[in-house]
């Protein structure tokens, strides 16, 4: 029970990430074009530099963005093999999810 309560939380997590439109309009603008600095990104949704920067950070760390610093600019583009990873884990944890409720409610 507690294994499939992590599991829920932590696709919470990976969902409420997604969840913020800044983070899901930099993804999108990253699968059109290859990559974009942070002002390219702010200037191109209509959002302020930190905005862009945090929303960025976030996707750096979850893994779905990559960075490449050339002199003082910092370039972003989606991880290799962006979403496959993503959509893949999401279809894992809800099959995994669904087959434990389907078995808890056999159980009764």
């Amino acid at each position: 029970m507690i294994a499939m309560l992590l599991q829920i939380a932590a696709m919470f997590s990976l969902l409420s990430l997604l969840a913020d439109p800044v983070r899901t309009r930099i993804l999108y603008a990253l699968d059109l074009v290859e990559e974009l600095c942070v002002g390219d990104l702010a200037l191109a949704l209509d959002v302020s530099e930190d905005s862009a920067s945090y929303a960025l950070r976030l996707l750096r760390t979850a893994g779905f963005v990559q960075a490449r610093k050339q002199g003082r600019v910092v370039f972003y583009r989606l991880a290799d093999r962006f979403p496959e990873p993503l959509l893949e884990h999401c279809l894992r944890e809800l099959i995994s999810l669904s087959r434990v409720a389907s078995e808890e409610e056999d159980a009764r």
